[in-house]
């Protein structure tokens, strides 16, 4: 009973941050520079006051801010996140349409980082001072230092143009139909490079966290105790070392795994990857509010849910920890 409250109240505070984050976005996006109807109008050759007029009514955009803003957080509390100006769908549907693509992309990139970076970490911290540990810790300041965008070019460049290994742009072969397997194996193939220049930098975040933690970790009594009893050196850097030092990596995973899908919009942009991150910058350009506004919504719902799954994967590496 007392474990369902608290899960109750954890929800309850999740949705306050999701409507508080919806409100300062809308806010934001209003305030930043740029007009839907002007570009609308432009585009259309159309820029009599008349017609910039019957725009403005027609999008609710001649409403005062507050009444606007009203109206946005009962459509988002009826889960509906309006209508997109430019390309005359609904949001949501275009959401779930590229909700998958970022998905798929974003969730691969985040389960090799956090394996390689965890099993890399370990092996520098079991090899601390020596040339194993010193090249694992330089290729991970080359990594983290390198812009994301660079990799990605790099990444076309090399293994796409230069070398055609891999196909650098799109979610899958133009124009082939492909069922069952075949389609799997197409998609993979245009997922590797993306997903891969994605994770090299969450990768080297946590094989530095695993290897400070571990070393840390490695110190404490508990460790002492079972060196002196005598056990095999690989229990203890497994079940005694690793497991306590992931405390701080579920930490920092938790944080990064929902700012990942947000963060995608480089990756996705220079590899034709179709996701949210691609939808929320053509929206940008196009200044289309509504579509901007339900990405970042979608995007910060999902950051909230990976930190509550966070907070019970704390209870699974350390079942001391209770959910607060």
């Amino acid at each position: 009973m007392q474990r369902t409250q608290r899960l109750v109240g954890r929800l309850i505070q999740g949705v306050l941050a999701i409507l508080i984050i919806a409100t300062v976005n809308f806010l934001l996006i209003r305030a930043a520079p740029g007009d839907p109807v002007s570009v609308m109008a432009g585009e259309s050759g159309a820029s009599d006051a008349q017609f910039v007029a019957q725009l403005r009514t027609q999008f609710g955009l001649d409403q005062p801010l507050p009444q606007q803003l009203g109206k946005y957080l009962v459509h988002v509390a009826q889960l509906d996140l309006g209508f997109s100006y430019r390309q005359q769908r609904p949001v949501l549907d275009l959401i779930v349409e590229r909700l998958p693509a970022t998905l798929l992309l974003t969730g691969t990139a985040f389960a090799l980082s956090l394996l390689f970076g965890v099993v890399l970490g370990a092996l520098a911290s079991r090899r601390a001072g020596t040339w194993v540990d010193s090249a694992i810790t330089v290729l991970s300041l080359l990594f983290y230092a390198t812009p994301l965008y660079w990799l990605a070019m790099m990444a076309v460049l090399l293994c796409s143009v230069r070398f055609d290994w891999l196909p650098g742009f799109g979610y899958a072969t133009v124009g082939a139909d492909l069922h069952g397997v075949a389609r799997a194996l197409d998609i993979g193939q245009h997922l590797v490079l993306p997903a891969l220049t994605l994770a090299l930098f969450y990768m080297a975040v946590y094989a530095r966290m695993t290897r400070a933690s571990m070393l840390e970790v490695a110190q404490m009594d508990f460790v002492k105790t079972a060196r002196a009893k005598g056990l095999h050196p690989g229990r203890i850097q497994r079940a005694h070392i690793l497991r306590n030092a992931l405390l701080p990596v579920v930490t920092l995973a938790g944080i990064q795994a929902g700012g990942m899908i947000g963060g995608a919009v480089l990756t996705e942009t220079v590899f034709a990857w179709p996701g949210i991150g691609r939808l929320m910058f053509d929206a940008l350009l196009q200044r289309d509010y509504n579509l901007l506004l339900g990405c970042f919504l979608v995007t910060a719902a999902m950051a909230v849910a990976f930190n509550f799954v966070t907070d019970f994967v704390y209870t699974l590496v350390d079942p001391r920890i209770e959910l607060k």
